[in-house]
């Protein structure tokens, strides 16, 4: 489905249960990657088998061709909210719980726009606890302000960090993955799979 947002059009890859959805998990992509990433694709493949309907979001930067999202936090979360909406708009997605997800930065826009969105939960896959140089900063800050309960999946050998759980912040860390959660990404979607179970019911 292509989406037209205030930044340039986005493109969602919808798949869908055989009956009617249990819940709509829009998810999306880091800065340089795809919807296509071995992580991503094992998450979606558990959220259907439960039941869920699942949208991997190409947001308009990527569409672009550009590998990062330029003009800063404000702009993207604009451009992604404006996908989540229609996505909602559909008959069959809009009274369903919404879980938002994404690794690395999608991860941090699925936290920042939570709320805004109505998001039962969120699902944060690689979250990069902080940047990288002299002055790299906490990012724990989008977690907690996420205002929904949010499970972070990273690998111990992360080199962007990996958070603390805390309250509303539960914190799977997965052995030998680094920040591409490419070596197990089954399960990385088992660890999804139970947590979105514990959240939403069967």
């Amino acid at each position: 489905m292509d989406i037209d947002t205030p930044r340039g059009p986005a493109v969602a890859d919808i798949d869908e249960p055989a009956g009617e959805p249990r819940f709509l998990l829009v998810i999306t992509h880091g800065a340089g990657g795809g919807v296509d990433a071995p992580d991503l694709l094992a998450v979606r493949d558990a959220a259907v088998a439960q039941g869920g309907a699942v949208a991997r979001v190409t947001q308009a930067f990527r569409v672009a061709g550009r590998r990062s999202p330029g003009a800063g936090a404000k702009a993207q979360d604009e451009a992604w909210c404006a996908v989540v909406r229609r996505l909602r708009a559909e008959e069959r997605f809009a009274a369903v719980p919404l879980v938002l997800g994404g690794r690395s930065n999608g991860a941090r826009v699925a936290c920042r726009t939570a709320v805004a969105l109505g998001a039962a939960a969120v699902v944060a896959l690689a979250f990069p606890l902080q940047g990288q140089g002299k002055s790299a900063v906490s990012r724990v800050g989008e977690l907690r302000g996420a205002g929904v309960p949010v499970l972070v999946v990273n690998g111990d050998r992360d080199p962007f960090g990996v958070p603390e759980p805390e309250a509303g912040i539960a914190v799977v860390v997965r052995p030998g993955e680094r920040h591409d959660l490419a070596k197990d990404p089954r399960g990385v979607a088992e660890a999804v799979a139970a947590w979105l179970t514990a959240m939403l019911g069967r």
